[in-house]
């Protein structure tokens, strides 16, 4: 539990939001993305590929982060709802005939609507059993994608059609960098308005929140119906991108990378679940293991990380950034 008074500032900034919308965090964001623009003139097909799926990642963990993060929902079903939402989009596309674009789009709303319902049935329940009841339902969907053969083809795996005509992986490096790019300045965004100044305020002390007047049930089910749209989205533009989809993308293994990315990066900060996605794919790179053995080594360097720097890759960065402007400003003084 924060101290009242930090819960003060954060209820009184529910009622009188900052001068401008635009998030101090959002300027080097976007420095960031036209950097790594460039990055297909120094690296093979290969490297594009395993860097846009690495941006997948980092989508998926900071819609995690906004729920678990910043919200203090200690979901389990990310990677439920990522799946579902290329279901819906290969349904919308092979069933109804959509164009793919449009198929995507149905994917995130489908993933939204159902984190919104889910989110009403399992919100009133307190942090264990909240988890437990998210990865219950991850497990059904899971199994319920594999057992429905006729309609999913199981563990066989469903073919849909592709984004783009060409295979070629600059077309989804930038695809994929772009949805990066939107997911990190819609968080932003989204945590400097009313709404995200509340839920930051229910995950600390919820009644008090609810005390000064905040409906703390309202801004749950909206917080967890975004996040789960951010994941389907993503879901729907993966499946699309590798043009298969399969039960074994909603396996509780998906779901720790995830976790893993955003709490090894920065747990509650807005870069960590990018930096942590990038780490990880890159850690799997250099370290061709089995998924299982992937996860032990993820698990360990988390340990390790978490020893050293609690706060994650960010907090490191943060200790070495004050140390440095500490010595300069005791420099500037001897001089």
């Amino acid at each position: 539990m924060m101290p009242q008074s930090s819960m003060i500032d954060l209820l009184s900034a529910t009622r009188k939001l900052p001068a401008s919308w635009w998030p101090n965090e959002l300027t080097p964001g976007v420095a960031a993305a036209l950097a790594t623009a460039f990055l297909p003139l120094m690296l093979n097909d290969y490297q594009l590929q395993v860097m846009w799926v690495a941006f997948y990642l980092a989508v998926l963990a900071i819609s995690w982060n906004l729920v678990a993060g910043y919200g203090g929902m200690f979901s389990l079903a990310q990677h439920a709802l990522a799946t579902i939402g290329g279901y819906s989009s290969a349904a919308a596309v092979l069933a109804l005939g959509l164009p793919v674009w449009w198929g995507v789009v149905c994917g995130g709303l489908a993933a939204a609507l159902l984190g919104y319902l889910l989110g009403h049935a399992t919100l009133h329940l307190r942090s264990l059993y909240f988890a437990i009841a998210t990865w219950v339902f991850a497990e059904v969907a899971r199994q319920l994608i594999t057992i429905n053969y006729e309609i999913t083809r199981g563990a066989m795996g469903l073919q849909v059609p592709y984004l783009f005509s060409t295979l070629d992986p600059i077309a989804y490096f930038y695809l994929f960098l772009g949805l990066l790019l939107v997911a990190f300045g819609a968080s932003a965004i989204l945590l400097r308005t009313k709404l995200g100044y509340r839920i930051q305020a229910v995950r600390d002390d919820e009644e008090l929140a609810i005390a000064n007047g905040v409906n703390a049930a309202r801004a749950k089910r909206t917080i967890f119906a975004m996040s789960a749209g951010m994941a389907g989205m993503a879901g729907a533009m993966y499946g699309h991108a590798v043009g298969l989809l399969a039960p074994s993308q909603a396996d509780f293994s998906q779901m720790s990378l995830i976790i893993i990315a955003a709490v090894l990066g920065g747990y509650r900060t807005l870069w960590g679940p990018i930096i942590g996605a990038i780490l990880i794919q890159a850690v799997a790179e250099m370290l061709r293991f089995s998924q299982e053995g992937r996860l032990v080594i993820f698990a360990a360097l988390l340990i390790v990380v978490f020893r050293l720097y609690p706060q994650g890759v960010m907090g490191a960065l943060k200790i070495l950034a004050t140390l440095l402007r500490r010595r300069r400003q005791a420099e500037g003084k001897t001089q």
